[in-house]
C-alpha cells in the first residue's frame, strides 16, 4: 500500500458486495482498499456490524469515487423488473428439451 491518505467512501454489507464496489472503482483507474473487522472476514459474516466492509481510496481520488459510487447507486437504466423477466427467460430455455 502506497503511502497515501486514505478516505473511507463506502460502507457494504459483506465481501461480495464490497468486491463489485472495488471492481467498479478499480476499472476507474482508482485504488481501492477494503476493511472488515477479522472475525467478520474470518467466518464470512456479512450481517451487522462484522459484516461491514469499509471501500477505502487515497484521498485525493475521493471525490471522483464517492461521485461514481453515486451514480453506481442511483442508477435506473435498467430497472429490476428487467432484470428479472431476465432471470425468468434464462430459466424457461434451460427448462426446454433440446
Amino acid at each position: 500500500m502506497d503511502n497515501y491518505h486514505w478516505e473511507i467512501v463506502d460502507q457494504v454489507a459483506g465481501e461480495l458486495q464490497a468486491e463489485l464496489i472495488r471492481g467498479i472503482l478499480e476499472a476507474q483507474d482508482i485504488e481501492v482498499v477494503l476493511s472488515q473487522e477479522g472475525v467478520g472476514h474470518v467466518y464470512a459474516v456479512n450481517i451487522g456490524v462484522i459484516g461491514r466492509v469499509q471501500v477505502l481510496v487515497p484521498q485525493k481520488d475521493s471525490s471522483r469515487a464517492k461521485q461514481i459510487l453515486k451514480q453506481y447507486y442511483s442508477d435506473t437504466s435498467y430497472p429490476v423488473e428487467d432484470i428479472e423477466d431476465n432471470i425468468e427467460d434464462s430459466n424457461d430455455q434451460e427448462e426446454k428439451p433440446s
